[in-house]
């Protein structure tokens, strides 16, 4: 295969190769959070039962992030080998990445949602569930699992459009199912009454439009690499060097909705229900807030994994200075706007006094210092960027398994903290788990691409 010429990340300002795929991709992921958070907005305002069915929601959320993480694992994992190999001249097996990674995300697409439907009741009660919040939960996750190979594909293979260049195309793919989820969403909610099944048939809807869609472009004549039959027959070396890669994001969101487990159980042992559903705006407004962070940094890992591959380091230090840089000021300025006006993100999903009250407070501890957050996506980032999987992989499980998990449980319990100390967790982490990510990427990686002149 002759490799095509066209967006060279070689060439021209690394800043605005960077910004040419960033900002449609963290328009693109910003959309694609409104999926789960719009449904989220909508049912958080039902008459009578708002709360309830919110918290309902907040509760199969740990299992919509193990659906993210397989796609992470397998679009994340191969997307960054995509661009070394597209840096690298290598288009051949550049094109079988995509197709190994395809076939990996529907066979453990159709798993999960075998998994998750027979273990349904006894995995709800377990994240948190009670007898009033159990049927809203398993209303929604009953028909959300019907879509879960359109996840797979949406979000997988998503990755793919953007480490090829096409930043634009990758954010008109998510647009288009977002979109049709906001028109949808009213529709089957409050027109039809069908109340959380109206949320999730809706979102089912919009993420199958989207895969088609992503199908449809990889397989066009417009993709430099074409998803072929031929490429997606699984070779075990590339599958594990994908799996390899892809451990991180995987980890990061496996470990992520394990988090959601335990702060919905500690919360509803020492608040109840009301705290749960505090739990379920809180991580819904975190999920607004990290797109930009999520989309910059995933905006500069073609450019980084690219110009790795070719040779040009002083091109990959300075794109990892932009990167880590503009996180830093966008997450110091989002800190300051939650510290002062909380109210106002925790009225987008619910207006009962009660919740907005204990809300308040939580926001406040939770996002405590969360520019610290910006450390471990750039260090991170720049990790999976270069290839380097056992960094990448350990730092997810830092934070998340081995700081978070343990204090969440620890906290509640020391000096009366109750339900702060579950919120109080987070900080902690990322003061502890970013310092530490940050300062070995730049010490193992950062210093030594300057030796390499």
């Amino acid at each position: 295969m002759i490799l095509e010429t066209r967006n060279d990340f070689s060439k021209g300002s690394v800043v605005k190769n960077i910004w040419s795929l960033a900002v449609p991709m963290t328009v693109a992921q910003l959309v694609n959070v409104l999926y789960s958070v719009v449904d989220r907005v909508y049912i958080g305002h039902l008459p009578h039962t708002s709360t309830e069915a919110l918290t309902g929601i907040g509760l199969a959320l740990p299992v919509i992030t193990m659906i993210t993480a397989f796609s992470n694992l397998f679009g994340m994992g191969g997307a960054p080998l995509c661009s070394i190999a597209r840096g690298a001249g290598d288009g051949e097996r550049a094109e079988k990445i995509m197709g190994n990674s395809f076939t990996m995300l529907l066979l453990s697409g159709a798993a999960l949602m075998a998994v998750c439907y027979l273990t349904m009741k006894p995995m709800l009660f377990l994240f948190g569930a009670s007898v009033q919040t159990y049927p809203y939960a398993k209303g929604y996750l009953s028909v959300y699992l019907l879509g879960t190979l359109f996840v797979m594909i949406s979000l997988g293979m998503n990755n793919f459009i953007n480490a090829q260049g096409f930043g634009k195309m990758g954010m008109i793919t998510v647009l288009i199912g977002a979109i049709l989820n906001i028109i949808l969403d009213p529709v089957f909610i409050f027109i039809f009454h069908m109340g959380v099944y109206g949320a999730a048939t809706a979102t089912v809807i919009s993420q199958g439009v989207s895969a088609l869609y992503v199908f449809w472009f990889l397989r066009g004549d417009r993709a430099l690499f074409r998803l072929r039959r031929k490429t997606m027959r699984l070779d075990g070396k590339l599958v594990r060097e994908i799996t390899g890669l892809g451990l991180s994001g995987f980890v990061m969101s496996v470990t992520n909705g394990a988090v959601q487990i335990v702060c919905n159980a500690m919360l509803s042992r020492y608040g109840g229900d009301l705290y749960v559903g505090v739990m379920t705006v809180v991580n819904s407004v975190r999920e607004i807030i990290t797109m930009p962070v999520n989309g910059l940094t995933n905006g500069a890992q073609p450019v980084i994994g690219f110009n790795y591959g070719a040779g040009e380091y002083d091109r990959v230090k300075k794109a990892i200075r932009f990167m880590g840089i503009s996180c830093v000021i966008f997450t110091c300025a989002v800190w300051g706007l939650l510290f002062v006006a909380p109210q106002f993100f925790i009225h987008l999903f619910n207006s009962e006094p009660e919740l907005l009250k204990a809300g308040v407070g939580a926001f406040r501890i939770y996002f405590f210092g969360i520019f610290l957050m910006a450390l471990q996506f750039t260090g991170q980032s720049t990790f999976v960027a270069l290839g380097k999987s056992r960094q990448a992989v350990f730092f997810s499980l830092l934070r998340k398994a081995i700081i978070v998990i343990p204090l969440t449980i620890l906290f509640p319990m020391i000096g009366g903290l109750g339900v702060h100390g579950v919120f109080l967790a987070e900080p902690v982490s990322n003061l502890i788990g970013g310092v530490a990510c940050f300062v070995t990427m730049y010490v193992t990686v950062y210093r030594k691409l300057g030796q390499k002149r």
